[in-house]
C-alpha cells in the first residue's frame, strides 16, 4: 500500500488549522492534571509541528522536573549545561531502555528497546564509571536494566546516564586529548548525536567492571554522545548473585 507523505503544519500566523485550538495555558493545565503522562505527550507531539514544539518546550520539561526533581535542579544549577531544547531526549532517557541491535554497539546481542516502569538515577553510581582524575565531573547513572539469560552472552545489564555540564567536563577533554574516535554508524538512541567509545579510549575504570573481581566473567563499555547522554552495558554470567557475591567480598556496588 502506498502511503501519501504528510506535510505537517508549522502553524504560521496565517495558518487555518490554528482556529479553535486551545491555548498553551489550557494545555498546560490539562497535562498537569494528567501528571504529565509521557504517552499522551508523545501522542500530542504527533499531531503537528505546533503541538510538537509545545511538547518540546513545555510538556517534556515539566515531565522531567516532576519525575526527577532533584536531578533536574542540579543539572540546571550551572549555566554551561544546556538542557533547554533537549527535554524530549532527557524525558525518553528517564523512562526508556534502548536495548541493542546486533552488529553496532553490542556485538551480536539483540534486545528490543522498551519502557521501564521506574528507574532511580544516582550521581554516586555515576562516579563508578569515571576514572579517578575525572571524578569531579557529575554523572547521573540509572540502576541497571536487567536482561537475564541471553544465551551465550550470559546476563546483560544496561545503564543510562546524563552528564552535568558535559561540554566543560574532564571526561570530554580527555576523550579529545586521547583522540577517541566517534562510532561510524551508531548514534545516541535518545538525542541522535554521535557516540564516543570510552573503552576504545581506555577510559572505562575497573570500578565499572568490579563483577569480574567478584569471580564473574564481565565485559563493560560506555558510550557518551557529543552532548551529555551516556549509555553503558555489562555482560556477565550472573547479574543478581554477582551483586551479593561482590558485596560479600567487600567490593562496591554500582547501584548504591
Amino acid at each position: 500500500m502506498i502511503i501519501t507523505k504528510q506535510y505537517r503544519c508549522v502553524h504560521s500566523s496565517s495558518c487555518q488549522c490554528t482556529k479553535g485550538h486551545l491555548s498553551e495555558d489550557v494545555i498546560f493545565l490539562v497535562f498537569q492534571q494528567l501528571n504529565w503522562n509521557p504517552k499522551l505527550i508523545a501522542a500530542l507531539s504527533c499531531v503537528c509541528k505546533w503541538f510538537d514544539d509545545l511538547a518540546k518546550r513545555v510538556l517534556w520539561k515539566e515531565f522531567c522536573k516532576t519525575r526527577a526533581r532533584k536531578m533536574m535542579l542540579d543539572l540546571q544549577s550551572c549555566g554551561s549545561h544546556s538542557v533547554d531544547g533537549n527535554w524530549r531526549a532527557l524525558g525518553k532517557l528517564l523512562i526508556y531502555c534502548s536495548g541493542c541491535s546486533g552488529g553496532r554497539l553490542f556485538n551480536s546481542i539483540q534486545i528490543p528497546g522498551h519502557f521501564v516502569y521506574r528507574t532511580r538515577f544516582s550521581r554516586t553510581s555515576g562516579k563508578s564509571f569515571l576514572l579517578p582524575q575525572c571524578r569531579t565531573d557529575v554523572l547521573y547513572v540509572s540502576d541497571p536494566c536487567e536482561h537475564l539469560d541471553q544465551g551465550d552472552d550470559g546476563d546483560v545489564g544496561f545503564f543510562r546516564g546524563v552528564f552535568k555540564s558535559f561540554m566543560v567536563s574532564k571526561v570530554r577533554r580527555m576523550l579529545i586529548d586521547r583522540g577517541a574516535q566517534l562510532h561510524p554508524t551508531a548514534v545516541c538512541p535518545y538525542c541522535k548525536a554521535k557516540l564516543w567509545n570510552m573503552l576504545q579510549a581506555n577510559m572505562v575504570p575497573l570500578t565499572a567492571s568490579y563483577r569480574s573481581r567478584g569471580g564473574l566473567e564481565t565485559r563493560s563499555s560506555c558510550f557518551p554522545d557529543l552532548k551529555s547522554s551516556i549509555i553503558a552495558w555489562s555482560l556477565h554470567s550472573d547479574l543478581r548473585t554477582g551483586f551479593a557475591r561482590a558485596e560479600k567480598r567487600g567490593f562496591p556496588i554500582l547501584s548504591k
